[in-house]
């Protein structure tokens, strides 16, 4: 896969003065961690997600941060991640500053990465979310016990989106870290 370059950019977001979305770069991290404390507490390393990400850097040119001014408000991780043969994208840590949530940031972070996932040639795209969050992005349920996860993980929360239509035919195994 090609990554692709996409420069800062506004979005209007309701009661928000002008909200910017740019690729995410190295000096973000330290903030982001911090906002995933905040957002999602300490238990989050012991999630499967987690377990994927851990040692695996993220593909900064799919990865966005959201500004208002010059606060970071949020962020989303794009990572690359194998089931069987095929190659794709692990959506995630999708995370939104509490007081900014509800507002349309993590959509629009979401739609973000998964434009310039498209754009990069990527085919495939798995997360573990809510449903019917995830669904106006194009996610869907994967079949119980397609894509199994290491460690504990409510099945109905694992979704899938392809990025190319008939991208998720034949996909069936264990999720594992790429590389």
């Amino acid at each position: 896969m090609t990554s692709a370059t996409t420069s800062s950019a506004s979005v209007a977001a309701p009661d928000l003065p002008a909200l910017g979305l740019r690729p995410l770069h190295a000096s973000d991290l330290p903030q982001i961690e911090k906002l995933d404390e905040r957002a999602f507490g300490p238990g989050r390393f012991a999630r499967s997600a987690y377990r994927l990400r851990e040692g695996v850097g993220p593909d900064f040119a799919l990865s966005y941060v959201a500004h208002v001014g010059t606060l970071l408000v949020g962020s989303n991780i794009m990572t690359p991640v194998k089931c069987g043969e095929a190659d794709m994208l692990l959506l995630g840590p999708l995370t939104v500053e509490p007081a900014f949530r509800s507002r349309g940031i993590g959509e629009a972070l979401a739609q973000r990465s998964l434009d310039a996932a498209r754009a990069a040639g990527w085919r495939l795209v798995v997360l573990v979310g809510d449903e019917p969050y995830y669904s106006r992005l194009g996610f869907k349920r994967a079949p119980y016990g397609r894509l199994p996860m290491p460690g504990p993980v409510d099945p109905a929360r694992v979704l899938y989106c392809e990025l190319v239509e008939g991208a998720f035919e034949g996909v069936s195994g264990q999720l594992r870290k790429a590389g």
